[in-house]
């Protein structure tokens, strides 16, 4: 978890974002699809924090990457929501950056936002995403 000082670079108080992980985002994985848990719906539109790994993103610079809870080889989202890994994040940033390895564990900050949404510039679809994230290596 991020402390005090490294959450100062997000412009955050510590205690405004809500730790989340990939074990909370689910209550039902079945052959009826995903259902978020209640911790997700409560948290929809807050600040949460999320620890994973980025997958290897389809440009070098991009405003969004994928948040995955295991390193990955290969782009996870490019198919339809229906197919959705349960232990993956789609996460959005306000500007375009340079991504890291993705063997390399992060740290992401951003706003919850949760049900299936296609993206209008790369018609990605997607079930959970971070909004106006920030992310660091930890």
């Amino acid at each position: 978890m991020l402390g005090v000082i490294a959450l100062a670079g997000f412009g955050i108080p510590a205690q405004a974002a809500e730790p989340l992980t990939f074990d909370e985002l689910y209550a039902v994985q079945g052959v009826l699809g995903l259902k978020f848990t209640e911790k997700v719906k409560t948290l929809a539109g807050q600040p949460v924090t999320m620890k994973g790994f980025m997958a290897p993103p389809l440009k070098a610079e991009a405003k969004f990457f994928v948040l995955t809870e295991i390193p990955m080889a290969l782009c996870p989202f490019c198919s339809s929501d229906a197919d959705w890994p349960d232990n993956i994040v789609v996460v959005y940033l306000d500007e375009k950056q340079t991504f890291v390895q993705a063997n390399a564990p992060i740290e992401v900050e951003g706003t919850l936002d949760y049900g299936s949404w296609t993206d209008p510039e790369t018609g990605f679809v997607s079930l959970l995403r971070l909004r106006h994230a920030q992310f660091q290596t930890v």
